[in-house]
């Protein structure tokens, strides 16, 4: 692979930080009552926008290449101890350069989007200067060029989504909302950096650079790699919300709608995804954790499809939607076809980020409304959104041609082919869920007879342009995958075979291929008719609390939420009891039983200075009179 030095990805990770810096100095310093909306609108979207075009360049050049291609940007020495060098690089391979596109176009139109969702909110400058932050440190983590700077951006993400999730902290549940995402995330963090802990001591003074970590992963002991890779992948199930540390996603929806569109779409919960792929080299050495990755996956599909079909909320279901769809990726880099897993990733941005900007324009038209069986018949009031909601929802669905369809199909078809049956199975089932579900919510928002007339208020242009452009991308995206069964040759698959990503021999004939995503088809079409049937056909009403345990059990997702807070909560409330204990009684007693030994004897000297001068002389005569015998006892004994 011919690697160019180049300072470009430099300033594509600089943009978006400087005008997050910059954001904020104009938001500390502009007096109360001064809006200057129109200035932080376009300094938010200009960094965005310029570290747009300068992926742009770098993906096209390593589209144009005419041999695999890689951009590295050394920008400083950071570590410097003995032989042990850590360099603050970045590079740019297929893998890369894909992310990059998502990152900064994707992410561009969200801050498109929010420009005018946001408009009239008064910490507007400080959630362009967040949310440029976010984006940075997003960028940071995909570009690293070794695990250490990809684990500084990767905890900077963290803490972005942190600030974001509870931007609007005076509201409490906001707060704790994102207090959860930040601690649940710590947890698969822990896992995270133990992982490149027993890495770096397995590898030893081999370097630590991807590059370096891939020339002598051979010579480390394969037990020893399953355990780095398992515990790589506990912060893998933080960060893309995996069972069991997916409780904190549905709550994260308590942000601005921009937010859970950036999160959901572009960044945060997309780099579990990336970081299984990164480490590709690793994981195609302990096949036996790819396939629990890939269980995990399965399992996460499913159970999150399930909730989703419960859920009235519409941000929630939506929410439930990105981890079902995080599971498909999960099972393809899992069973290491990573690039189906990417290229789900590739289409998902798109009709994701577009579902929850429908979403936002529903809820913000209502009047912040988030109830979908409180909406209803709003596609004769607002026609654009409504045919753009249905752009994205036949593509999550898997309806061809929509992007939806080459890529979870590749993945179910790659699954089947390399005999693991369940995990198709599983994949299938979820799919007919995930068909039911999300026109579930069309039909109900949209086509069924609404309790009450609403007039929806206008909204800005810049929300409704950004979502057209992301509509095109969820229609057309999938023929960038399109497989040779339909005449296509897997365009995107073998731009990042090229840059190393390589996937199993599995052998599916044409036709078997045809068969297969038929019957996905089919099944697909059956969830999306039982929607028809229950909330067009009948007449809609907002569904009264059901009471049963299965329907309970799903709504509260297994109630793992709850068993977090009574047991674990409960356990670190008791041990946070003990310790108050111990501090106040053992501790706080120890000390003031000296402190109150040493106020004794200051009270008793205080006694003597009582400022009376009978008793000062009492005091002095007596004490010479002790000298006086002293001496006379002294001199007797001297005779």
């Amino acid at each position: 692979m011919t690697t160019i030095e180049t300072s470009v990805l430099g300033w594509i990770l600089l943009l978006p930080l400087a005008t997050a810096a910059l954001l904020g100095l104009l938001h500390l310093s502009t007096p109360a009552g001064r809006p200057r909306e129109g200035l932080y609108a376009a300094i938010g979207i200009a960094g965005p926008v310029l570290a747009a075009l300068l992926g742009l360049g770098v993906l096209a050049d390593l589209l144009g290449a005419t041999e695999p291609l890689r951009y590295t940007d050394r920008l400083f020495e950071w570590i410097a101890v003995g032989d042990f060098r850590i360099q603050v690089g970045l590079q740019a391979d297929a893998l890369g350069a894909v992310m990059l596109f998502v990152v900064t176009f994707v992410g561009t139109l969200i801050h498109v989007y929010a420009a005018g969702y946001m408009r009239g909110d008064e910490g507007y400058g400080k959630f362009f200067a967040y949310f440029n932050f976010f984006l940075s440190a997003m960028l940071l983590l995909v570009l690293a060029e070794n695990p250490i700077m990809m684990f500084v951006g990767w905890e900077l993400v963290g803490l972005a989504s942190y600030l974001l999730i509870g931007y609007w902290f005076k509201d409490p549940l906001n707060v704790k909302a994102a207090n959860k995402a930040f601690w649940l995330n710590r947890v698969g963090d822990f896992g995270f950096v133990s992982g490149l802990a027993l890495l770096f001591v397995s590898i030893g003074e081999g370097g630590f650079s991807f590059d370096a970590l891939a020339a002598h992963i051979s010579a480390v002991d394969p037990g020893t790699l399953a355990l780095v890779g398992a515990l790589l992948f506990v912060g893998a199930m933080g960060k893309s919300a995996q069972i069991p540390l997916f409780v904190w996603l549905p709550d994260a929806m308590a942000g601005p709608t921009p937010v859970s569109a950036l999160i959901h779409a572009a960044t945060m919960v997309t780099a579990g995804v990336y970081m299984v792929a990164r480490f590709a080299f690793l994981y195609d050495a302990i096949p036996q954790v790819g396939l629990f990755i890939a269980s995990v996956g399965a399992a996460s599909a499913l159970l999150a499809a399930l909730a989703a079909a419960y859920q009235k909320d519409i941000k929630k279901i939506l929410a439930y939607s990105t981890m079902s769809q995080l599971g498909y990726m999960f099972i393809a880099v899992g069973l290491g076809f990573y690039g189906d897993g990417v290229f789900h990733l590739f289409t998902h941005a798109f009709f994701k980020a577009l579902l929850f900007m429908g979403a936002g324009a529903v809820i913000l038209a209502l009047h912040h409304e988030q109830n979908i069986f409180r909406m209803g018949g709003l596609h004769r009031r607002m026609p654009l959104v409504s045919w753009l909601m249905l752009v994205a929802t036949l593509a999550i669905a898997g309806i061809p041609p929509f992007s939806g369809f080459f890529s979870k199909d590749a993945i179910l078809a790659h699954a089947f082919a390399s005999g693991h049956y369940w995990l198709w199975g599983i994949g299938v089932l979820t799919a007919f869920l995930t068909a039911y579900y999300m026109f579930r919510l069309y039909f109900v928002v949209f086509l069924s007879s609404p309790r009450k007339v609403h007039i929806p208020a206008p909204l800005p242009r810049s929300m409704l342009w950004p979502m057209v452009v992301l509509g095109l991308g969820a229609a057309l995206g999938g023929f960038l995958g399109l497989p040779e069964a339909y005449s296509g040759s897997n365009f995107f698959g073998g731009f990042l075979a090229s840059g190393g990503l390589s996937a199993p021999e599995v052998h599916l004939s044409h036709g078997a291929e045809y068969l297969l995503d038929g019957f996905n088809v089919l099944v697909a079409l059956a969830g999306i008719f039982l929607a028809y049937h229950l909330f067009v056909e009948r007449i809609v009403r907002e569904p009264e609390p059901k009471h049963g345990f299965l329907s309970a059990l799903l709504f509260n997702a297994l109630y793992l939420d709850a068993i977090y807070e009574t047991v674990v909560g409960g356990v670190v409330r008791s041990l946070s009891r003990v310790g108050h204990w111990i501090d106040t009684r053992l501790i706080d007693g120890a000390i003031m039983l000296g402190v109150g030994g040493w106020h004794l004897a200051a009270r008793g000297f205080a006694a003597l200075q009582s400022g009376s001068l009978r008793l000062y002389a009492l005091i002095l005569f007596g004490a010479m009179s002790l000298l006086a015998l002293y001496l006379l006892e002294n001199l007797g004994g001297l005779r």
